[in-house]
């Protein structure tokens, strides 16, 4: 007890010293890129080698397809799908004006379900599964998307379950719907579908509605689901998930987006900084430590800034609140991982890493190939002196530092979206077909 309690002590002075007060459990994985929003653990020591007969305590099928991230509380992980049902609706042709033009898209005549699964952690028995929505996805998504693809978020006394045009539901733990809140129909751009996760911080959760449409804002009341505030946002689709900080004498909900990032103060919603300078179709979401925030995207160009959040104010374009720019072999779909000083990040949707000291730009190494992944499109994660690195039929496991070294390539049956999740000394890896939990025998 006592050194569960000096831990607990030592804990809160980091994350005062980093900038967050929220009290964040380092044993849990609440919310989508883990408990600082930095993509790395806390503390954990999960193993490096791993196979289907390796180090696996356990494996078990999810129903439907879905990419989202599972989250995890104590001793429950909390995953969301969409089932497909044989229950076919004829579809209306429409004609598509030239900015919503179907590129890449797979669109469904067929009713799906969507669940929201309860899986005990320590033997892989799904407890229950609650459907929160049956219906027909009226929007498209992309060839190599499905229609789960938003992390869910909890507080640990309710799920919070997001499925963008399918609304935000309130779950207890037995998998009842408390409250459930529809915000209409996105249109994204060129049918890439959605993907976006909610934020939660405090008494509330952001969602960052950003589409072809009107883009909004929301901050929600938890215990409720009605807006606390709600802003209009000058902003065509991005992907991106909002972002909580305390810096500067305020907490700040930062979004990163096209057009600008912003920061906007917590309880008013008013615009406190922005700046340009990402490229289209941001995905990648805003990382902060030791006062400096991070915010990159990839498509159709490169594009990365340093901010110094003790002097952003106002419009920060070409000040010398951007510390620092890096312009090469930033991500398209996955996010970084901060850790340990360092930003780790990939190249487009593709197998090459670099390695960048977070606090002057400073390169450690750049585009290393990540043998036996030639497409990626999950997120790395760290813990401790290592990365996790999930693509088709792979985990990678490399060296976090300066230098560049794969410990480890780990062969599975299954392919992987959702991005790995580190909670203790257990690796959990959600797959096309099914959910894996590895820990050292």
């Amino acid at each position: 007890m006592k050194t569960r309690l000096t831990f607990t002590i030592l804990f809160t002075f980091f994350l005062a010293s980093i900038g967050f007060s929220q009290n964040i459990d380092a044993d849990n994985w609440a919310q989508w890129r883990g408990p600082l929003g930095t993509g790395a653990a806390i503390k954990g020591n999960p193993p490096i080698e791993f196979s289907e007969t390796k180090n696996l305590k356990w494996k078990t099928e999810i129903p439907g397809k879905g990419h989202a991230t599972p989250i995890v509380w104590e001793d429950k992980i909390i995953v969301q799908t969409a089932v497909q049902t044989d229950e076919k609706i004829e579809l209306e042709e429409k004609e598509e004006s030239e900015g919503q033009r179907r590129m890449s898209g797979t669109k469904t005549d067929l009713i799906h379900e969507f669940k929201v699964i309860l899986v005990n952690r320590e033997n892989g028995k799904i407890e229950w599964e609650t459907t929160v929505a049956r219906e027909l996805p009226q929007e498209s998504t992309h060839d190599l998307g499905s229609w789960a693809s938003n992390s869910p978020c909890t507080d640990g006394e309710y799920i919070y379950a997001y499925f963008g045009s399918r609304g935000l539901f309130c779950l207890d733990f037995e998998g009842n719907i408390i409250w459930k809140r529809d915000f209409g129909q996105m249109e994204k751009r060129m049918s890439f579908g959605e993907g976006a996760s909610p934020y939660i911080y405090g008494d509330r959760i952001f969602i960052q509605w950003d589409h072809e449409g009107e883009s909004l804002l929301f901050a929600i009341n938890k215990k409720t689901g009605e807006d606390i505030w709600k802003l209009e946002r000058d902003e065509r689709t991005s992907w991106s998930t909002p972002f909580v900080i305390e810096a500067n004498g305020k907490t700040q909900v930062i979004t990163s987006a096209t057009t600008n990032v912003r920061s906007n103060d917590f309880e008013t919603g008013e615009l406190l900084w922005t700046s340009t300078g990402l490229t289209a179709n941001v995905i990648p979401n805003p990382v902060y430590a030791d006062g400096i925030l991070f915010v990159m995207s990839g498509f159709r160009g490169t594009a990365l800034q340093a901010i110094d959040l003790t002097t952003a104010q106002g419009d920060i374009s070409e000040t010398k609140s951007i510390l620092w720019k890096h312009e090469g072999e930033t991500p398209y779909t996955p996010n970084p991982v901060l850790m340990d000083g360092k930003l780790y990040f990939l190249r487009v949707n593709n197998g090459y890493i670099s390695c960048l000291d977070a606090k002057d730009g400073t390169i450690n190494y750049t585009k290393q190939k990540l043998e036996g992944i030639s497409s990626i499109f999950s997120s790395p994660t760290g813990v401790a002196d290592r990365i996790y690195i999930a693509a088709k039929d792979i985990c990678l496991v490399i060296k976090a530092g300066n230098d560049f070294e794969i410990l480890s390539s780990n062969t599975l049956d299954d392919n992987f979206h959702a991005s790995p999740v580190v909670v203790g000394n257990q690796l959990l890896l959600r797959g096309f077909n099914s959910l894996y939990c590895f820990e050292e025998e």
